[in-house]
């Protein structure tokens, strides 16, 4: 599914990173994914991603700061790296439990970075 959505129609650029979403995390709850499809049209550097890139990107960001003791780690002066290494364990089971299939590994989350929020 690389549905590229043309620039200036947001209500159909959200419903195509909806569907995405779906695909990704079939059993990701309503007001959660809400808040995911908030993060992936708010993100600057998600605007022109292809919608499943947007929408896994804001969905592994959203599961790394709702889910896990990334910000605390990093509010103890973890580096972001070391951070997001100790928090892997912990995302990749929360999108187990939304039904994901794919899930996050430290090389993908390091490739990730210049797009994905911290």
């Amino acid at each position: 599914m690389n549905t590229r959505v043309p620039p200036g129609l947001p209500g159909d650029r959200r419903a195509a990173v909806a569907a995405a979403l779906r695909q990704l995390a079939p059993r990701l709850p309503a007001f959660e994914a809400e808040a995911v499809l908030d993060r992936a049209m708010r993100s600057p550097g998600l605007r022109l991603a292809l919608p499943e890139n947007a929408a896994w990107l804001a969905l592994t960001a959203f599961a790394r700061h709702t889910f896990t003791d990334y910000d605390d780690l990093l509010a103890e002066g973890y580096d972001r790296d070391s951070a997001r290494h100790f928090v892997l364990d912990d995302m990749n089971a929360t999108l187990s439990e939304w039904g994901s299939r794919r899930l996050v590994s430290e090389e993908e989350d390091e490739a990730d970075e210049p797009l994905a929020e911290s």
